[in-house]
């Protein structure tokens, strides 16, 4: 087993590292142009931490986000999530590692436009195995954890953008995965929208003790995190600590929890 961590605040601690890169390799052909879009690039992530990933266009963060959680591979080096190598898995394995341990968070939301609220949510839960029934309660309580208990019949086009963006976060944690990637989740937001999702995430990540890898171009969202890495080239520039984060430990529930009291409140309405 890996002993690789990441430092705490004073310096000394090591906080057992979630997701370990070593070497990792990406390139692209681009008509008659090779682009290395990844370097040999090394990065270790804490587990509950949250990090953001800034840096120009055409850097490298979105491929460092899609290689780092299976949605594509990597040509060479060695990534390791939660003790586990994802190199070389199988597409299918790949895919069910992603459906039982990771949540995401996209731009475009990515919502089925037919669906209900609850139905989108549900996905993930039925893509992995659970029941309809049990996936069906669980999909309420996460909706209700992020305020929507009261939007659950309605589909994406009867809400508001920040509300879908809501929509897709209930869902990135509806399983209660580990690691939580989200790219660029505020950029079709609104400062005031972008403002209230980045306060819901930093209280799920406190709340909830997931890990959480951002890519961003926003300076406010990325000084909501614990960590900023800085990408150039296909490799990191730099990384810096944020001072001050938020607290907010003593607000919500886990999933679970939230479940249980669901069904219990609602026992006997059908």
């Amino acid at each position: 087993m890996s002993e690789k961590g990441v430092s705490g605040s004073d310096g000394a601690k090591r906080i057992p590292a979630i997701i370990e890169a070593s070497g990792v390799r990406k390139s692209y052909d681009s008509g008659d142009v090779k682009v290395n879009a990844l370097k040999g690039l090394d990065l270790d992530i804490a587990k509950g931490e949250m990090v953001a990933v800034m840096g120009p266009s055409g850097c490298g963060k979105t491929t460092l986000l899609n290689c780092l959680s299976g949605l594509d591979e990597a040509d060479d080096g060695e990534i390791v999530i939660e003790g586990e190598s994802i190199v070389g898995m199988s597409d299918r394995k790949r895919t069910r590692f992603r459906a039982e341990r990771m949540g995401f968070i996209f731009q475009s939301y990515n919502l089925m436009p037919v669906l209900s609220a609850t139905e989108n949510v549900e996905l993930p839960l039925l893509v992995a195995g659970v029941r309809p029934k049990k996936a069906h309660k669980l999909a309420l309580a996460a909706l209700e954890m992020v305020g929507l208990a009261d939007q659950a019949r309605k589909r994406p086009a009867q809400m508001s953008g920040g509300q879908q963006q809501r929509v897709t976060v209930a869902r990135s944690l509806v399983n209660e995965p580990a690691i939580v990637w989200a790219d660029e989740p505020t950029g079709a937001l609104d400062s005031e929208t972008s403002k209230e999702i980045m306060d819901l995430l930093v209280r799920l990540n406190r709340t909830q003790k997931q890990t959480f890898v951002l890519v961003t171009h926003d300076p406010a969202v990325a000084k909501r995190g614990h960590r900023i890495i800085r990408m150039r080239d296909g490799e990191v520039e730099s990384e810096e600590k944020n001072a001050g984060t938020e607290d907010l430990s003593n607000v919500g529930a886990r999933i679970e929890t939230n479940a249980e009291a669901y069904g219990s409140s609602n026992a006997g309405k059908n």
